[in-house]
């Protein structure tokens, strides 16, 4: 299992009249959770798409809405791996609050694309390797 934290405050232009994160904006917490995980694991989005020439597609988003996270929150996003990736890769979020509470829980589904042919394919090497390690 792999488990990685990144905090982000919750600015004024993503809260809703209530005052509260507003509930569109939680896709974007996700990606970052995603996207600053893999790099701190070893490869950036970036890497993955100029020297792999693979893309992650969304093909599924299930979020679970438990509490509201409020302006100027400093919003803990925990990005979970449970099972290693191979056709598919499957990310658990937990947001949570500076308390600790868990504001919302969500799993996103994602596939590989080969940016060349447009067709799916399993995990590359480069990300299987960084992976490995953690679910042996």
């Amino acid at each position: 299992m792999l488990k990685y934290s990144h905090y982000k405050r919750v600015r004024y232009s993503e809260t809703d009249k209530m005052g509260y994160l507003y509930y569109g904006h939680y896709a974007m917490y996700y990606e970052i959770g995603r996207t600053e995980s893999l790099r701190a694991f070893g490869m950036s989005y970036k890497q993955m798409e100029d020297e792999e020439g693979v893309m992650l597609p969304v093909v599924s988003l299930e979020s679970r809405y438990l509490a509201p996270a409020y302006y100027d929150d400093n919003i803990e996003i925990v990005t979970i791996l449970k099972e290693m990736p191979e056709k598919m890769i499957t990310f658990h979020h937990e947001l949570k609050n500076s308390e600790g509470k868990i504001l919302n829980r969500a799993k996103i589904k994602l596939f590989y694309i080969d940016m060349k042919t447009g067709a799916r394919r399993s995990i590359p090497d480069s990300l299987r390797k960084i992976f490995t390690p953690h679910f042996t």
